[in-house]
């Protein structure tokens, strides 16, 4: 448990750089092109001082709003007494990532867009396009290949 309450207090696994990153963040850091209405991840990258976010958005995932020189506005949901408020906040492009949360989502509508179309065109059967749940298996009955062997238990010896 902290016994100091500051503004970093508690982040020295939580700002912790991987094994062999340690330094400078890698120019193409910088060539990323993000624009309003991205989803990305926010990491806090420690070697860059400026621009970090506070430790409550390490690891959140939000939505770009607003895109400067040098940094990236982005809007994140944060729970408060019960309530979600969009909190907008401006962090340098060192500590942001896309995030990879839509990429299911607009592959399986690209999916579902072509199956829509080969149905159209009568090339495909018409199937409900939503997704399911693991269904169990299916049942089956069995057939014994060889008698079973009846097995019987051995008789309780007490030896003290």
């Amino acid at each position: 448990m902290p016994h100091s309450f500051g503004y970093r207090a508690a982040t020295r696994t939580l700002f912790k750089k991987k094994f062999k990153t340690k330094g400078r963040c890698h120019s193409t850091t910088y060539l990323r092109t993000l624009k309003r209405g991205d989803y990305v991840d926010i990491k806090v990258d420690s070697s860059q001082h400026k621009g970090m976010p506070f430790k409550y958005y390490h690891g959140r995932t939000g939505v770009v709003f607003n895109v400067t020189q040098r940094a990236i506005g982005v809007g994140v949901n944060k729970l408060v007494n019960g309530r979600i408020i969009n909190k907008k906040i401006h962090v340098r492009m060192e500590h942001v990532h896309p995030s990879t949360c839509r990429d299911e989502i607009l592959r399986r509508r690209k999916e579902n867009e072509a199956h829509k179309a080969a149905v159209r065109s009568g090339k495909a059967e018409k199937k409900s396009l939503k997704r399911q749940p693991v269904q169990p298996k299916a049942g089956y009955f069995y057939t014994l290949t060889a008698t079973p062997e009846t097995i019987q238990p051995i008789p309780y010896v007490d030896l003290v």
